[in-house]
């Protein structure tokens, strides 16, 4: 995780404030602070800017508009509120400033939290967060360094940590994320995630964006949420990038009330929730997205992926997370789906990925890759071939119940891909043990079972050129000399102990 210097150290202090509150409950009173001071330190150096010049009137909502700088009305500004964190009604103050934004800028209306009055709100406690963030967060220079941005997403992974087995739907580990963007490479089109939970997936794309030289105008992103709590801190956290997106009108279930049909996407990436049960098969018998089989009630993993292809641009990319039963799981239903996704040649490469890589669960996960065109997405045809890499033994852990991946270990698998593809210079080779290209032939005489293990075979050994008799001679001699050591020093031992009346 990348950090800062300070953000453990902000953490630690917010972390203190927040007593028995429930992690998910501060979560929404943390981060839409840090949302308000954000906008305020933007509005207040424009602000200053424009005092400065003579022609200009700072209170004119237009000169910030023109510069994409939501405006903040003087009841919202943070030197208001900061100046009235000590009062009893600081929940109201900051509530009314929430709505006064909101009604200001027509993009956040219905997504900042406005229940800080509420009585349960310890309003010393709140008071005790605003003087907290004293720091800039908003202006030229913080946005340069892009302090806000990494101080919301650890705080936000810090949130996905202390909410545990409920954090899944609003978070996705950054390494994991940063594998599979930098796996499919979104440059310019389309970005569609129709699970994207705090929008982690944007943020990264547009951060491999920005280190490629590449243009933010050249994406489009599009998104959908079923979380109302998680959707709108979605549209904050992108908000607060600057980051345009189509993220719905609001909060909806992708299977039940899509909010982007007929959207092709160049790019999709997703973490989809883990074998969610009960997700009303049951009302979608005859969508149009089941074209390779009706997906089984107790299990969503196989509508998402057809969803997802449902969605993708003929030349397009998907890249997603899914538990692994999803590579060998044998109901009728998913193995006549995956059977005809592999028959189709729409399966471009499976990754096995260590456990311990998330919060909400222990279990081992994989990413899927698909496509429509095996033909354009690179230098090298791979028609009828799937490329599979086992990457469990990568990674490492960071606390004792989690596990990373290090920029070199994103960098050996996603250079695997990319050299099979063609879409780097190097050649691509099998590597026993790692990564192996098999033909649907080998597949399908695998009976679909799409498990990397079965592929890649076992790590090669390091071949040992000692012969037998000469290594025997020489561990056995070793050995002598340690026996031989050993009893010397026993002796003198004895000896000692019998100078001291203690022989033994």
């Amino acid at each position: 995780m990348a950090t800062i210097g300070y953000e453990e150290k902000l953490w630690q202090a917010a972390d203190k404030l927040r007593g028995s509150m429930d992690a998910a409950e501060y979560k929404s009173v943390v981060l839409g602070l840090i949302f308000l001071k954000y906008v305020s330190d933007s509005f207040e150096e424009k602000y200053e800017e424009l005092q400065e010049d003579e022609y200009a009137d700072p209170e004119d909502k237009d000169e910030y508009m023109a510069e994409n700088i939501f405006w903040v009305p003087k009841e919202a500004r943070w030197s208001y509120i900061n100046s009235n964190s000590k009062k009893p009604e600081i929940g109201q103050i900051i509530d009314k400033a929430m709505i006064a934004i909101e009604k200001e800028n027509e993009s956040l209306k219905g997504v900042l939290p406005k229940d800080f009055a509420r009585p349960a709100l310890d309003k010393d406690k709140l008071g005790g967060i605003i003087d907290l963030f004293t720091f800039k967060v908003g202006d030229a220079e913080s946005r340069k360094q892009d302090v806000l941005g990494r101080v919301y997403e650890y705080f936000i992974s810090k949130f996905a940590s202390a909410e545990g087995k409920n954090a899944g739907e609003f978070y996705t580990p950054s390494s994991v994320v940063k594998l599979l963007v930098e796996m499919i490479e979104p440059y310019k089109g389309r970005i569609y995630d129709p699970c994207c939970g705090s929008g982690g997936m944007f943020v990264q794309s547009e951060r491999f964006i920005e280190e490629h030289q590449g243009r933010l105008d050249d994406v489009a992103i599009y998104g959908q949420e079923y979380n109302l709590t998680t959707w709108k801190l979605a549209k904050m956290n992108l908000a607060i990038r600057g980051i345009d997106n189509d993220l719905g009108e609001s909060h909806a279930d992708t299977f039940h009330n899509d909010q982007h049909k007929g959207l092709k996407a160049d790019y999709i990436l997703a973490n989809p929730p883990f074998n969610a049960s009960d997700w009303g098969q049951e009302r979608l018998l005859d969508d149009y997205r089941w074209q390779f089989g009706i997906p089984p009630k107790g299990n969503a993993n196989y509508a998402w992926i057809q969803h997802i292809v449902s969605k993708l641009a003929p030349s397009g990319t998907a890249g997603f997370v899914l538990a692994n039963g999803s590579m060998s799981t044998s109901s009728t239903a998913e193995l006549e789906i995956r059977k005809n996704l592999i028959e189709e040649d729409l399966v471009e490469c499976i990754v096995t990925l260590p456990g311990q890589l998330f919060y909400s669960t222990q279990i081992p996960v994989c990413l899927w890759f698909l496509t429509k065109n095996k033909e354009k997405n690179g230098k090298n045809e791979r028609k009828n071939e799937i490329l599979f890499i086992d990457a469990r033994d990568i990674g490492h852990m960071v606390s004792r119940t989690l596990k990373e991946f290090s920029d070199e270990e994103i960098n050996k698998v996603s250079n695997v891909f990319h050299a099979w593809r063609g879409t780097s210079d190097d050649k691509y080779e099998d590597l026993s043990g790692f990564c192996k290209v098999a033909t649907i032939d080998e597949v399908r005489s695998h009976e679909y079972i799409l498990t990397p293990g079965r592929y890649v075979g076992l790590a090669d050994v390091e071949e040992d050129s000692e012969p037998f008799e000469q290594k025997m001679e020489r561990i056995t001699g070793e050995l002598g000399e340690q026996f031989a050591k050993s009893k010397e020093l026993e002796d003198k031992i004895r000896k000692s102990l019998e100078e001291l009346g203690y022989g033994i």
